[in-house]
C-alpha cells in the first residue's frame, strides 16, 4: 500500500501545491502517466475548475490529470486507473459523494492492492477510517461517518496548535481530546501545514519540517519529530 496523506493545497507565497511538488513526484515517479482525480470536495467551485487548478501542477511533473466526474463509469475507472489522487475541500460533501457513486470499496480495494493514492486536507481526511477529526463546517449528510479506513489512526489536517491572539474558544487540542473520550483506544495525529504522512507497505514517514502533535486519551500530548518512528500509529488501537 502506497499512500501521500498531505496537510494543505496552499501555503503564504506559493502556488497551489508548489510545495508539495517535490512530494507529489518522487511518489508518483516516472510509473504513473496519467491521474485519476476526485474533485467532489470541491463546493465554491465547479469540478472542471478544480481539474484545471491542478492540471499545471501535474503537468510539470509528465502526469496527465483525468476528473472522475467526466466518466460515465466512475467505478471502472477506479479499476483502471494507476493511481488516485483526492483533492481538498468539504470534507463532508467529499464523503457524500463518494459514497452516493459508491466508490468508497473501489478505491479501497485498489489502494489496498498497491494503487497510490494521495490526498491533501479532506482527501487526507476520508484516507482515515471516520471523518470525525476534520475541522470543516458538516454542510451536508454524508450518510454516516466511516471513511475510506486506508489507515488505523485519524488525522487533523491543518493543525495549528493554541489560538490566535484574542479568541477564546476552543483549542484544536480540545476539540481532540473530546474526540479521545469518546474514542480512547485511537490514536490522532495533528498534521501540521506544510507536513505529510508518507505510507509504504508497513512503513509510515512524516514528511516535511514541522513537528506532528500526537494525541491518544490518557496519555499527554506529545511533538514527535519527523524522522522519529510512527509506526506505532499503523498498529491500530
Amino acid at each position: 500500500m502506497r499512500l501521500l496523506l498531505l496537510s494543505n493545497a496552499k501555503r503564504e507565497g506559493m502556488g497551489y501545491l508548489e510545495h508539495a511538488s517535490g512530494y507529489l513526484r518522487d511518489f508518483l515517479g516516472g510509473s504513473v502517466r496519467e491521474i485519476l482525480f476526485v474533485p467532489f470536495a470541491a463546493v465554491t467551485k465547479t469540478h472542471d475548475q478544480f481539474v484545471e487548478q491542478i492540471r499545471p501542477v501535474f503537468g510539470a511533473l509528465g502526469i496527465t490529470v483525468k476528473g472522475i466526474h467526466s466518466v460515465t463509469d466512475p467505478v471502472g475507472a477506479v479499476r483502471d486507473a494507476q493511481a488516485v489522487v483526492v483533492g481538498g475541500g468539504s470534507t463532508w460533501k467529499l464523503l457524500r459523494d463518494l459514497r452516493e457513486r459508491e466508490l468508497l470499496p473501489a478505491i479501497r480495494n485498489r489502494v489496498l492492492a498497491g494503487m497510490p493514492y494521495a490526498g491533501w486536507s479532506a482527501g487526507t481526511n476520508v484516507a482515515c477510517p471516520t471523518i470525525m477529526t476534520t475541522n470543516d463546517m458538516p454542510i451536508c449528510d454524508p450518510g454516516g461517518f466511516d471513511a475510506l479506513a486506508l489507515i488505523p489512526f485519524q488525522i487533523n489536517p491543518h493543525y495549528l496548535h493554541g489560538n490566535p491572539p484574542g479568541f477564546k474558544g476552543e483549542t484544536r487540542e480540545e476539540r481532540i481530546a473530546e474526540f479521545g473520550v469518546l474514542h480512547p483506544r485511537t490514536w490522532v495525529a495533528g498534521l501540521r501545514e506544510g507536513t505529510a504522512f508518507l505510507v509504504e507497505d508497513r512503513a509510515i514517514r512524516l514528511l516535511g519540517e514541522a513537528q506532528c502533535r500526537i494525541f491518544r486519551h490518557g496519555e499527554a500530548p506529545r511533538e514527535v519529530d519527523p524522522g522519529a518512528d510512527f509506526g506505532f500509529l499503523l498498529a491500530g488501537p
